[in-house]
């Protein structure tokens, strides 16, 4: 494997991928650099005398945490997502794949320009009616391919997942120094440690997660992989996708609308917006556990919220897991 970065020699650069057949005749490379912060993977922006395009990178850990091993074969998974909804509606709201190269792990796509992703909501406490519908819209499409049965389990990156998600969070002595990120934080997360009631629906939702479902899923639908340029939304970022339940999509969404806005009236909203049918406990559950999972988690988001407006939220996503 040939790994890239921003500090990847030029010419290096372009002999791998005139190899690949990604460049057009006569095209060079002028400058790399990165077009925002990946927290999975290496993503580069690649300017040419002709154009510019993205490469994504799997390496064998999270790019963000380093000390955390993750699958290499991840890429390959975010190329059979993008492969699968080909042909459905919403293929103008997901970047085009240029290449796949997977004895390097390298993917080449469309740039989709000056697209910021969506996480200044939780700085702004507000998603427009408009983009809440396409994001739910194109949830839906998503799931509308229904049941591939060659597509990657990914259990080795779900694995991970369901360790950050569903049981990290929720032991006593795990690590995580919650006062360095917000003090009072560790005393408030406590309680919900301790809970014997939480913590059964949570395996449970746990044993969902790992095993196999009838529907594709994205499995990573938060703000971080929603890019929005101007009223255009965009979905990035699918290498957690599998055959799951819709709910687990649904469920994240709601968590993220939730703590954004600081609306409990989200879930109702998700669920009245999703026409297909769903199990709205659920999507509760779930919702619930991606909240704690957020605040008192090791993948902390930017939420700038009082330790007070956390505990409501706390208290909050303890109903929803308990409904």
């Amino acid at each position: 494997m040939i790994a890239i970065d921003t500090q990847t020699p030029l010419p290096s650069l372009q002999k791998l991928l005139e190899a690949n057949n990604w460049l057009n005749p006569n095209e060079k490379i002028n400058t790399l650099s990165k077009p925002g912060e990946g927290n999975m993977n290496v993503v580069l922006r690649v300017k040419t005398n002709q154009r510019s395009f993205i490469l994504k990178q799997s390496r064998p850990f999270v790019q963000k945490y380093q000390q955390i091993e993750a699958p290499l074969n991840r890429i390959e998974v975010e190329y059979k997502f993008y492969e699968a909804i080909q042909e459905t509606s919403i293929t103008s709201h997901i970047p085009a794949i240029l290449g796949f190269d997977p004895k390097n792990y390298l993917m080449q796509m469309q740039d989709l320009g000056q697209c910021e992703d969506m996480t200044a909501c939780y700085e702004d406490r507000a998603i427009s009616q408009d983009i809440l519908e396409k994001l739910i819209n194109i949830a839906e499409t998503i799931h509308e391919v229904g049941r591939i049965d060659n597509f990657p389990q990914n259990l080795a990156l779900r694995e991970l997942n369901h360790k950050h998600i569903f049981v990290l969070p929720f032991l006593e002595d795990n690590g995580f120094q919650l006062n360095d990120v917000q003090q009072g934080l560790q005393e408030l997360s406590l309680p919900y440690k301790r809970d014997n009631a939480i913590k059964a629906v949570v395996n449970n939702l746990g044993d969902m997660y790992l095993s196999k479902g009838n529907v594709l899923i994205h499995g990573d639908y938060y703000p971080g992989s929603w890019m929005q340029l101007k009223n255009e939304v965009y979905i990035i970022d699918p290498e957690f996708s599998f055959m799951g339940f819709r709910e687990f999509d649904l469920g994240v969404m709601t968590a993220h609308l939730i703590m954004a806005t600081m609306e409990p009236s989200s879930l109702k909203k998700v669920m009245q917006l999703y026409k297909a049918d769903a199990d709205s406990g659920l999507v509760s559950q779930v919702a619930g556990v991606e909240i704690m999972r957020r605040l008192i988690g090791l993948a902390q988001l930017p939420l700038e919220r009082t330790i007070n407006e956390k505990d409501d939220l706390l208290q909050l996503a303890r109903k929803m897991i308990l409904v």
